[in-house]
């Protein structure tokens, strides 16, 4: 077969297919090459073969084929490339294998030379440990020998180019343990060729100089050695501004006083490059380097570092154990190898490092107890005759090595107890630091950190460090909004700060916009081999079928905060299943849990879960959601029963939730209840929303907004209105959209928006006189009535609200007639007729005996002390203020409690009770604006600022009536217009403006006259 045979391709099996990466890509057929089809092509292959095994996303690779900008149809052309390849490589679609969102490769046995290369380093590194340098040097070559220059021949754009110069690293890192092993047998002349050449391409390596000058000394020539000294420190001078550093130093010195130790081995005994013999004559240290940038953790670093330094450790018979768990990506590894530095000088016989790789990708299993103790028996110097082959003898063998030794073992990486039990058979002067995944229950007297999101100031620290502080200072904003979309997960700001580097064009805010895109986030925080879809992946392979189905279903919840009722009715469990779901998940590191019985997803975790989701669960997802509208539907529901009993029954046309409910008994247990789920509801109501549930979104905002205006919770009221008034639209359902305008009217009114609410309050009422709805209906002409005296048309809101009155006591709603009354009692107050609105606050609060609304009957109270202080009765309105002040122990809006207090100072002002004025002002002013809706706002600054003026404090009386009649004004909030420029006339003229008086108290009577309102009214 030609190599354009090849070329065509068919798909013969049993042929032999070799690929080269490691250096300009080339595939082999049977020792016929086969060609491919162009750059996109090979710059796909080798982003699958660099990664042997692991899944490439097709976004990856798209990234990896074009260096900038790529076309529209990228994706396209990647999957059209991959296509060509298969029908390219024999057996190529057996070779590229398609795996959930992306592609990857399976390199036949012994047929990719990178994985040649990382066999032949793993083979040179056991011969080491079996004290056999000749061998590993052979080996070492061996795997230098398979480069053929720079991968994809340098043309492989910026994401091939970063992997390689990573294999370059390790190629040098290589060549160096090389030339040490060989200069250590007592060769020298025949390496100086090869070092110039490195040297000369790598001048700044420092390890290759020493290496250099030690080969041509030892070969007689000491002037050409001492003059790669001089050209390495005027270099390192130039380029980087610093000296040669001690090693370099430390050679150039034994070579001018012609050290002896410099001479090459005679009696056949290996030894390193500066002459010492390779024999361990020290404790040996296998420990990663620790991260130069390691930012953060300042807490849990210091809690290691004094549980290990404490003395009096709990089993003084055995090694002290610290075990550090947290989900992938927290920085468990740079934590533990941070600490195991620090306590390097504590254990002075060794520090060792195993990778059991209980979480590594493309690792089918992890390192094997065995294994494992195989690897740490050769690093202390054990001849491979000595090692067991059995577990129970390399444990035995490893207990007895230790004896004496004060070592420290950080054991990564673990999967389970079961794996590392048998490594902890280390003695009391040892320590053994282990990082997980998962809190590794099955180990007892084990000192437990475990690792959650790093705090906001030392994510800001790290994206300094790692991005630069001047592009953080150049966009503070940008970077501060980068580390909230990471979550604050080490791993991530680390890749997303790696992107910003390598792509210099990009700005933060670039990067933040693409990482809003929730779909795409995951794809995003991918540079490299590092990726955190990846990590978490790892996680989430280890669980079975079922515990995968939770994870990924249990990411459709929309709250922050999940419990076990929730996720029974995701999950169509029983509470305890559920239960026990949401702990395995806990100890895996997939869910936190921020207080008792509450569970929440770290906001990558959730992308990934949703990311799991696809067409065949479509079906299984819809079931699920369905359910947990209706849990909360019927919880709601069952909650605002006991909370507010005087609601009107409705039925909703949706089956109840027939699992199980939260206790909701009595009022505590239900006020707690909807307090720990509020942002949790309103993210339901959004999800129902979204997904086209009108008929649970519409019942859903009609339970909530009891619960939303006891709360003062008036924004979201409003908001929750228009979504269900827009649902009970799409349904056409009459009945639902008269109760839904009916409420959103209510909501205007709070927040001032007075026309909006009788617009909406009016075709309410219409569509309840259609129906012949008559609670509808009297509930909206009690909101029109409310609206049009807020508007100072006082003659027709008061047919309203009797009217409203007069359906409500048909009707026997007790509930429905005392909040009408409060409304009629406001109209009459603010029309002048105090005894009127007496009689009608009294009505309301007989009323309210019944209802046990806390709301109202403060609002009654409040109403009847307006009134007796019309009639000048302030003993009678001070004891009704009294009672409203001991309800404020519940939990009302603060701009009810805020009018409460104001009122409260000015009764006790007129009854001489000075000393609790200024705190009872302080506080209502301090409510009226951090929470107080518009009408409250303005109602209390108006009563604080006739209070000010009667104390002669007319400068701040000025300040607080002109911020009201602001606000009024905005809102055509007549009554509170004409009471501030009342109350700006009086201040002025205490401080002697009879211009400014004379101009604001025209104003007042102009308002005055347009609302009829009689001068007995217009005092307030």
């Amino acid at each position: 077969m030609t190599a354009a045979d090849a070329g065509k391709g068919g798909n013969p099996s049993g042929r032999e297919l070799r690929f080269h990466v490691l250096g300009p890509l080339e595939v082999w057929a049977d020792g016929v090459r086969v060609r491919l089809g162009g750059l996109i092509q090979d710059r796909v292959l080798t982003t699958l073969l660099l990664d042997p095994g692991r899944v490439a996303s097709v976004a990856r690779l798209v990234e990896a084929a074009w260096e900038e900008d790529p076309p529209a149809t990228a994706a396209h052309q990647v999957r059209k490339a991959i296509a060509d390849l298969r029908r390219r490589l024999p057996s190529g679609a057996k070779v590229i294998v398609t795996d959930g969102p992306g592609y990857r490769v399976i390199a036949p046995s012994g047929g990719l030379d990178l994985l040649d290369f990382d066999a032949r380093l793993q083979a040179a590194a056991q011969e080491m440990a079996a004290g056999r340098p000749a061998e590993a040097c052979a080996e070492l070559q061996g795997a230098l020998d398979l480069w053929q220059g720079p991968v994809l021949a340098g043309a492989g754009g910026p994401v091939i180019n970063r992997a390689a110069a990573a294999l370059e690293e390790r190629r040098l890192a290589a060549a160096e343990r090389l030339y040490e092993l060989r200069l250590g047998l007592g060769v020298s002349g025949e390496l100086v060729a090869g070092l110039r050449e490195l040297v000369g391409s790598h001048p700044l390596r420092e390890t290759l100089r020493v290496q250099l000058m030690l080969a041509l000394y030892r070969s007689g020539r000491q002037a050409e050695a001492l003059e790669e000294y001089g050209k390495m420190r005027e270099l390192l001078v130039d380029e980087l501004g610093v000296d040669p550093g001690p090693q370099l130093v430390k050679l150039y010195e034994g070579i001018l006083r012609k050290s002896p130790e410099l001479a090459a081995p005679r009696d056949g005994r290996p030894t390193g490059a500066e002459g010492a013999p390779a024999e361990r004559q020290g404790p040996v240290c296998t420990l990663p380097y620790g991260l130069p940038d390691f930012t953060g953790r300042d807490k849990e670093l210091a809690g290691l570092l004094r549980r290990v330094r404490a003395e009096g450790w709990p089993d003084e018979q055995s090694a002290r154990v610290v075990a550090i768990d947290g989900m992938g990506g927290a920085g468990k590894t740079s934590l533990a190898v941070r600490a195991a530095h620090q306590l390097a000088e504590i254990f002075p016989d060794g520090q060792l490092y195993v990778d059991l790789r209980g979480f590594t990708p493309g690792e089918e299993s992890p390192v094997s107890a065995s294994t494992a103790l195989d690897i740490l028996l050769r690093a202390i110097g054990t001849p491979s005759e000595r090692i067991p082959e059995d577990l129970p003898g390399r444990t035995a063998t490893w207990r007895s090595a230790l004896l004496g030794r004060r070592m420290l073992l950080l054991l990564d990486n673990a999967s389970d107890a079961a794996q590392i039990l048998p490594l902890l058979a280390a003695p009391r002067d040892c320590l053994v630091l282990v990082t997980s995944r998962m809190r590794l229950l099955d180990l007892d007297g084990v000192g437990w950190i475990s690792l959650g999101m790093m705090p906001p100031e030392d994510s800001a620290t790290l994206v300094a460090r790692t991005l630069g502080p001047a592009r953080v200072a150049a966009e503070p904003e940008a970077a501060a909004e980068l580390a909230e979309l990471c979550g604050h997960l080490p791993l991530a700001l680390r890749i997303a700060t790696a992107r910003l580097r390598n792509r210099p064009r990009w700005t933060v805010r670039h990067l933040v916009e693409r990482l809003r895109d929730e779909s795409r986030r995951m794809d995003e925080l991918s540079s490299g081999e590092r990726s955190v879809a990846v990590t978490l992946q790892l996680s989430y392979l280890t669980m079975d079928d079922r515990h995968r189905a939770a994870f990924r279903v249990l990411g459709l919840h929309p709250g922050a905060g999940i419990d076990a009722h929730s996720a029974a009715a995701l999950l169509g469990t029983d509470v305890r299943d559920a239960e026990d779901v949401l702990e395995l998940l806990l100890d895996v590191h997939l869910l936190q849990q921020p207080e008792l019985g509450r569970y929440t997803f770290h906001d990558l975790v959730r992308s990934f879960a949703q990311s799991r989701r696809g067409p065949m669960t479509e079906q299984t997802d819809a079931t699920a959601v369905e359910r947990l509208l209706r849990y909360y539907l019927t919880a709601t529901g069952l909650a605002c029963d006991v909370l507010f009993p005087g609601r009107t029954a409705r039925s909703t046309g949706i089956p109840g939730y027939q699992g199980e409910l939260p206790e909701l008994k009595d009022e505590k247990s239900a006020r707690l209840w909807l307090g720990r789920e509020h942002r949790g509801l309103l993210a339901v109501v959004d999800l129902s929303d979204r997904l086209g549930h009108d008929r649970h979104t519409g019942w859903l905002v009609r339970n909530l907004v009891f619960h939303l205006n006891a709360g003062g919770y008036f924004e979201e009221f409003r908001a929750l209105g228009h979504l269900a008034v827009l649902a009970a639209r799409r349904l056409d359902d009459p009945v639902l959209l008269s109760i839904s305008l009916s409420s959103l009217g209510v909501a205007c009114w709070k927040l001032g928006c007075f026309g909006e609410g009788i617009s909406v309050a009016r075709e309410g009422r219409d569509i309840a006189v259609r129906l012949g709805d008559r609670g509808a209906e009297a509930h909206s002409e009690s909101t029109l009535g409310l609206l049009m005296s807020m508007l100072g048309r006082y003659a027709e809101a008061l047919p309203l609200l009797e009217r409203a009155v007069a359906l409500a006591r048909e009707l026997g709603t007790t509930h429905a007639e005392a909040e009408t009354q409060t409304n009629l009692s406001s109209l009459y107050a603010r029309w002048g007729r105090y005894a009127e609105a007496a009689a009608a606050a009294r009505r309301a609060l007989e009323l309210e005996r019944d209802t046990t609304d806390p709301v109202n009957e403060t609002m009654a109270l409040t109403d009847l002390a307006f009134a007796q202080i019309g009639l000048g009765q302030y003993a009678d309105a001070e004891e009704s203020l009294k009672r409203a002040r001991e309800m404020c122990d519940e939990p009302l809006p603060r701009g009810d409690v805020a009018l409460v207090l104001a009122l409260s100072a000015e009764v006790a002002h007129r009854l001489g009770d000075s000393d609790v004025v200024p705190g009872l002002a302080e506080r209502a002013r301090t409510l009226a604006r951090s929470g107080g809706t518009p009408i409250r706002q303005t109602k209390t600054e108006n009563i604080l600022g006739r209070l000010h003026t009667a104390q002669g404090q007319y400068a701040s009386a000025v300040t607080l009536h002109a911020h009201a009649l602001k606000v009024a004004s905005a809102i055509s909030f007549r009554s509170e217009e004409a009471s501030a420029r009342l109350g700006l006339a009086r201040a002025a003229e205490g401080l002697g403006d009879a211009a400014a008086a004379r101009e604001h108290r025209a104003a007042a009577a102009e308002l005055f006259d347009l609302m009829e309102l009689p001068e007995t009214g217009r005092a307030h």
